[in-house]
């Protein structure tokens, strides 16, 4: 494993356990060419997936971006990171189970959406703004009013 300081491939794993939830295992390591100390996360990965984009690209899926959009949504919000991670766990889960090598961007969204509207309502609609591309407030309005009367579309 390369250090994340100093580029070095010199690493010793010190400690390993199961995450909370028994989906990856931690891992605390240490460089020995720097000392810097951090901590990597291996997870089973039962297949490769495809995300297909609105605009018909394709790209490989990558946790690392869905947990960017997720943090990006709950930021400065007190939501319990556990929620989160719960949250992410199973919606690739759910996406890896599928039996599908393609999945599509809008699924995904889906899946984010109906998770954050779970853990927290201004996060939901952060995320519901650039998933739905919201480009008026009007478009705020529209939403938190369908949201009130219980029908999001």
């Amino acid at each position: 494993m390369r250090c994340p300081f100093c580029n070095s491939e010199e690493t010793q794993v010190k400690d390993s356990r199961p995450t909370e939830d028994n989906t990856a295992i931690r891992r605390r390591r240490a460089c020995t060419a720097c000392g810097a100390r951090f901590t990597t996360f291996e997870r089973v990965q039962l297949r490769e997936l495809t995300v297909v984009k609105k605009n018909g690209h394709r790209n490989p899926f990558e946790r690392e971006k869905l947990e960017r959009s997720i943090s990006i949504a709950t930021r400065k919000r007190q939501v319990d990171a556990d929620k989160i991670d719960r949250m992410i766990n199973g919606i690739v889960r759910q996406l890896e189970s599928s039996g599908d090598q393609e999945v599509t961007s809008e699924k995904i969204g889906e899946l984010v959406m109906e998770g954050l509207a779970n853990i927290d309502s201004v996060s939901y609609v952060r995320f519901a703004s650039v998933y739905r591309e919201f480009r008026e407030a009007k478009d705020f309005e529209e939403f938190i009013g369908e949201l009130h009367s219980g029908v999001t579309t």
